[in-house]
């Protein structure tokens, strides 16, 4: 059976209300203004993900949001991925990242910079690590407005599962404009010219797409 040119955007986050708004789930937060500045409805359930088809930049693509927490989002997106045949190339995820400060975005290939659950349940899912991410500078690492520059885990941990502030959700649709900047380039130039363009550790910005 021929695999399929679709494009897979996937968002990684927590499911539930609690976690709407942590850190964690900034991958949610862009596929879900995606969605909205796409007509797309992420309204299809199907083995344990909420997904909507359309299309972007002439593209046609699935935005998906795992509803499995982040260590289990492998399980959804194989499935996904195998029922919808996509290419692990054409695969997209956005994702969390504590090592880029928040605002910033990059685009990356191949295994995680630093370990996260979510990304690496992924690989360990499709069994490669050779799909394109969004990374989502969330960090530095602040507990009550104290930056910790070598955080202990239970630390991050903490971090992560906070809300934005005030002050950095006033940001937040800026910081997506980005994040959607960056899908355009990865779907619409040569991957390759992407990921040199950006290796040097150059951010993606709506102006420099």
């Amino acid at each position: 059976m021929a695999l399929s040119n679709l494009k897979l955007v996937i968002g990684l986050g927590n499911p539930g209300d609690r976690y709407m708004n942590n850190r964690k789930n900034i991958g949610f937060k862009v596929v879900d203004v995606l969605a909205n500045n796409t007509g797309i409805q992420i309204k299809t359930k199907k083995k344990k993900s909420l997904l909507g088809q359309g299309d972007f930049e002439g593209h046609d693509i699935v935005l998906l949001k795992p509803q499995t927490f982040m260590d289990l989002s492998g399980e959804a997106v194989l499935y996904i991925a195998s029922f919808l045949r996509v290419q692990v190339a054409n695969i997209i995820v956005v994702h969390d990242d504590i090592t880029l400060k928040y605002g910033e975005v990059v685009v990356a290939q191949g295994p995680p910079e630093i370990p996260n659950i979510g990304v690496e349940s992924i690989a360990r899912g499709l069994k490669s690590d050779k799909f394109v991410r969004i990374r989502m500078g969330v960090g530095p690492v602040k507990i009550r407005g104290k930056e910790f520059p070598n955080p202990k885990e239970n630390e991050i941990k903490a971090f992560m599962l906070s809300d934005f502030t005030l002050e950095e959700n006033m940001k937040i649709i800026e910081v997506i404009n980005d994040a959607e900047a960056a899908l355009r380039s990865i779907l619409t130039q040569d991957i390759k010219d992407v990921l040199a363009r950006f290796k040097l550790g150059a951010k993606f910005s709506k102006n420099n797409a």
